[in-house]
């Protein structure tokens, strides 16, 4: 999304600043989907030309990511908004965190949780299989989710009462969307949670690649990170 990069850029209208909805006002284009698509220079100049415009002139970008989506909501209604098509797509997936901490704020046992993320990894399949027979030439960079405790399981002001976050779980997630993409043609994985690592609570909020108001998501640095790191998926794509 849009909204926290340009929010931590101080690049939205003061409405969406206080209410934090995108739909009170203006957002700059500094999400990461947005940056892929194409550079935002007047922040980062050193990014010019690397793009998906620059290198595939003529373009088009549709943005349908939502804040706080969980997999069912991408399913049960974003990609209902998709019109089935033989185009050249490239289609990139975030999801998977709202899920997780949401599973994770209930405190289930190892054995139930571990269930919890069989269940997250077959619908993240499903969800994937979806998407290419909307678009069955579809080119689809999967997003692996990122640990912004550090491996330390702790992240401030969020999910607190729990104690340390499972992180076994995490990484059980990401290993099941690293197999999804193994499995199937013309699927990436960008490796976000690798090179995520180092810029979450473990160090000072100056190194930080998330969001100090909102430290699950990514402030404007991290778009542009991820926005890098979609961009070598892209070209390394078959």
């Amino acid at each position: 999304m849009d909204l926290y990069p340009a929010l931590d850029a101080g690049e939205t209208d003061v409405a969406v600043a206080l209410e934090r909805i995108p739909s009170a006002g203006s957002v700059a284009p500094l999400g990461a989907a947005s940056l892929l698509f194409r550079n935002e220079e007047s922040h980062w100049p050193d990014e010019v030309g690397n793009d998906l415009t620059t290198e595939y002139p003529g373009i088009d970008f549709e943005q349908r990511a939502s804040s706080g989506a969980t997999m069912g909501d991408v399913y049960g209604d974003q990609i209902l908004t998709i019109d089935p098509s033989d185009e050249p797509t490239l289609v990139t997936l975030t999801i998977g965190s709202e899920d997780l901490f949401s599973a994770f704020s209930a405190k289930p046992n190892r054995s139930i949780l571990t269930r919890i993320i069989g269940d997250l990894g077959q619908a993240f399949a499903v969800l994937v299989d979806a998407i290419q027979g909307i678009r069955p030439r579809s080119t689809l960079v999967l997003t692996t989710v990122c640990d912004p405790s550090d491996r330390t399981g702790k992240i401030p002001g969020v999910l607190d009462h729990i104690g340390a976050l499972p992180l076994f779980a995490l990484d059980q997630f990401n290993e099941r969307i690293r197999l999804v993409a193994r499995e199937r043609r013309g699927v990436s994985v960008a490796d976000a949670y690798s090179q995520f690592l180092g810029h979450g609570a473990g160090v000072p909020e100056a190194d930080r690649w998330y969001w100090r108001r909102a430290p699950l998501e990514p402030n404007a640095a991290g778009a542009d990170q991820l926005r890098r790191l979609w961009l070598d998926a892209v070209r390394q794509a078959p």
